[in-house]
């Protein structure tokens, strides 16, 4: 996730490197060709760029919109897991008794264990040392680890004998982290449609096309300056909500699942009086993961 610090402008560039190269070397030698060669005689009234500028705006606005919704529903999905997390063991330690304290710790590391897998099975990563240890001694199915340690809660669960009313409650608590899991995959396995970005990355070209014969042609150098900016704004702003849409994908955008699953140890593992709390370094970058 980035964070309020200054972002180098360059490796936002480097995204877009290959747009910017294509439609600066179209402007180049359209201009040149527009100002003193056979295109001079060509002639696209402004308002056709415009009209189409027009349509790419409306389209780039509801793609920007639609890809910080999913961000942000990312986002919520996660701080919910955060305070649930923190739900679940405190219900744990209140409901069983002191001298099933054993118990307690299961279920905390177990919860701690699930989060990281979680992350880090959005981000389809190679399972950290802590997952893969956990994953091996309990000898859980690969298949969906998330989803079975999840199982192993439940089992642990129906085993208390702590009465149905606060069986209940935990079991509620569950329930919303398995379905925040839920919604976590929804997000990562629905694509945003390819149709919609086809067509708007093929208006931006079409838009840049037409532009310089719409311009006037007194002047060559800001023939080509206007005829590269902006189409490469529109580049830039359709990038934006590209790396936004997909907020589960290890990059710089993405909702900082680590980091969260760092502070969920830490609340756990003080909850339940261990010291052994795992080190969160400040982070030396824009962004955190």
């Amino acid at each position: 996730m980035l964070l309020n610090k200054k972002i180098s402008i360059f490796t936002f560039l480097k995204q877009i490197k290959f747009d910017i190269i294509a439609i600066l070397i179209y402007a180049i030698v359209v201009g040149i060709a527009d100002q003193y060669g056979f295109l001079s005689k060509i002639e696209i009234p402004i308002a056709v760029s415009a009209i189409i500028g027009t349509a790419l705006s409306l389209l780039l606005a509801f793609r920007t919109a639609q890809a910080y919704e999913r961000w942000w529903e990312a986002r919520i999905i996660w701080g919910a897991i955060v305070n649930d997390s923190r739900t679940l063991i405190r219900q744990v330690k209140q409901f069983v008794p002191k001298k099933d304290a054993d118990v307690v710790k299961e279920f905390a590391y177990r919860q701690i264990v699930w989060c990281y897998a979680l992350g880090e099975t959005l981000r389809k990563l190679s399972y950290s040392k802590k997952v893969y240890d956990y994953v091996k001694e309990h000898k859980i199915p690969k298949n969906n680890v998330p989803n079975s340690i999840m199982n192993q809660h439940g089992a642990a669960l129906s085993k208390l004998d702590i009465g149905d009313f606060k069986q209940v409650q935990i079991d509620s608590t569950l329930s919303r982290l398995c379905d925040a899991m839920g919604k976590c995959e929804r997000i990562k396995n629905t694509v945003f449609p390819k149709s919609y970005s086809l067509l708007v990355h093929f208006l931006i070209y079409v838009f840049a096309t037409l532009l310089p014969f719409g311009l006037k042609d007194e002047y060559v150098l800001v023939e080509i300056f206007l005829t590269a900016l902006i189409p490469i704004i529109f580049i830039a702003i359709e990038r934006t909500a590209i790396i936004l849409q997909d907020p589960f994908e290890n990059v710089t955008t993405d909702i900082p699942m680590t980091t969260l699953a760092t502070t969920i140890e830490i609340n756990i593992k003080e909850l339940i009086g261990d010291d052994d709390l795992p080190f969160q370094e400040k982070p030396k970058t824009f962004y955190i993961m």
